[in-house]
C-alpha cells in the first residue's frame, strides 16, 4: 500500500521506510458473488513467499470445484496451510457465502453485538516520555483500553508512567514472547501485574504452557498465552495457564477456528478481545465482525489506523472509540475498491476451472 505519513500504527509495527503489505484474495461463485479476504504480511507467521506459494499453488487450485454448503466446511476439505493463507482463504469464504445469502457476517457468525468498543496499541519509544503523549491521543480518540508492548528493560517504567497519568486507564501489557522464566523476569512480571493490568498477553514462548501456568499461579491478573489453534488452547485451559484470549484472525487461521477459540474460552470463563490484522482494511472488517460475538468483552483492536487510506467503504474507522457492526449489508458489509487495489497489486494471479 501506499507510504503513510505520521501514522502511528505502522511506524511502530514496520521497519523504516517499509511499506505495509498484504496478500488479498477474492474469490467468485458459481452465481457471481464474490467474497474477499487478506493475509497480512507484518509480524505474522510465513513469509510474503509461502504464503503466496500456498494460496496460488496448493489452496487457490483445491478450492476450483469443490462442493461445500457452509464455509466451515472449506476448512475441512481444502487442508488449509500457514495460518495467513487460511485465514485468508477462510475470510473470503465466509464473505462470498454471507453475500450469496444476503446475510450479514456477524449474524452468521452468532454474534449479538450492533457496536464493538475499541483499543489502541503502543509500542516502545526510543524516548520514555513520549509514551504518555501516545497514550494521550489514544484516550483523546475515545479509546477506553490501552495495549502497550513490553520487552525486557522497557517494561515498569513506561507502565509506571502511564499509570500515574491515567489511574483509571484499562491497560493490557504485551510482552511479544520476549521474556523467560528466570528470576529476574518472573519479578518484572510479578511488578507488571501489581499496576492494575487487566491482562499480560504472550509473556513467554507460544509453546511453554507451563510457565504461563506458574506464572498464572503468582499473580491475579490474567495471563493471555498465544493460542494459535484449539489443541493449545485445550491445553492452556487444563493447565489453568491464562485467564484471557486476544482472538487474532491471523494467527489462528481465520474466522471458522477463531468462533471454536472463542467459544472455548468463554464457556470456560475467560476474558477475550480480538484483533485484527491487514492494511487494506478487509481483515479488520472480519475482526468487527468477530468481536460481535457475545465473549468479547473487552475492548478490541479493530479499526483501520487514524491517517491510512482507506479500501473499503465505509472505511473500519473508531469514532469516539467505537466502531459500529455492519448489519444491514450482506457479508463483510464494506464495499471494496478494486481497482485502486489491483493498480497497487505488485503480483497477480488468476486461478479459474
Amino acid at each position: 500500500m501506499p507510504q503513510i505519513q505520521g501514522c502511528d500504527a505502522f511506524r511502530a509495527a514496520l521497519p523504516r521506510g517499509q511499506r505495509p503489505e498484504s496478500i488479498l484474495v477474492r474469490l467468485t461463485g458459481d452465481d457471481g458473488a464474490v467474497g474477499w479476504g487478506e493475509a497480512a504480511l507484518s509480524g505474522g507467521a510465513g513469509t510474503p513467499d509461502s504464503v503466496w506459494a500456498d494460496i496460488a499453488e496448493r489452496m487457490g487450485p483445491a478450492l476450483i470445484g469443490l462442493d461445500w454448503e457452509r464455509p466451515e466446511d472449506v476448512s475441512a476439505a481444502a487442508e488449509l496451510g500457514d495460518r495467513p493463507a487460511a485465514a485468508a482463504i477462510d475470510v473470503a469464504c465466509w464473505d462470498l457465502w454471507c453475500r450469496a445469502k444476503g446475510l450479514p457476517l456477524a449474524h452468521a457468525l452468532g454474534g449479538t453485538r450492533t457496536s464493538i468498543v475499541t483499543g489502541a496499541r503502543i509500542s516502545p519509544e526510543p524516548v520514555l516520555e513520549t509514551v504518555v503523549s501516545r497514550v494521550n491521543r489514544a484516550v483523546g480518540a475515545g479509546h477506553t483500553r490501552v495495549t502497550v508492548s513490553v520487552r525486557p528493560g522497557w517494561d515498569i517504567e513506561p507502565v509506571r508512567l502511564i499509570r500515574e497519568a491515567y489511574p483509571a486507564l484499562a491497560l493490557i501489557v504485551d510482552a511479544g514472547h520476549a521474556y523467560r522464566e528466570s528470576a529476574e523476569h518472573m519479578t518484572v512480571l510479578e511488578g507488571l501485574a501489581a499496576y492494575d493490568v487487566l491482562a499480560i498477553e504472550r509473556p513467554f514462548p507460544a509453546g511453554d504452557l507451563v510457565s504461563h501456568a506458574r506464572l498464572q499461579r503468582l499473580i491475579d491478573t490474567a495471563v493471555a498465552p498465544d493460542i494459535g489453534d484449539i489443541d493449545t488452547l485445550d491445553a492452556a485451559i487444563s493447565l489453568e495457564a491464562g485467564r484471557a484470549l486476544n482472538l487474532r484472525l491471523g494467527n489462528l487461521g481465520g474466522l471458522t477456528a477463531a468462533r471454536g477459540a472463542h467459544d472455548r474460552a468463554y464457556a470456560a470463563g475467560w476474558e477475550v478481545w480480538c484483533t485484527g490484522s491487514g492494511p487494506f482494511g478487509i481483515g479488520q472488517a472480519a475482526a468487527v465482525a468477530l468481536a460481535a460475538l457475545p465473549g468479547c468483552g473487552l475492548p478490541s483492536d479493530v479499526s483501520d489506523p487514524a491517517g491510512g487510506p482507506a479500501f473499503v467503504t465505509p472505511p473500519v474507522r473508531s469514532s469516539g472509540g467505537v466502531v459500529g457492526v455492519p448489519l444491514t449489508q450482506p457479508g463483510l458489509g464494506h464495499e471494496i475498491d478494486e481497482e485502486r487495489i489491483v493498480r497497487l497489486a505488485s503480483r497477480k494471479v488468476r486461478i479459474h476451472a
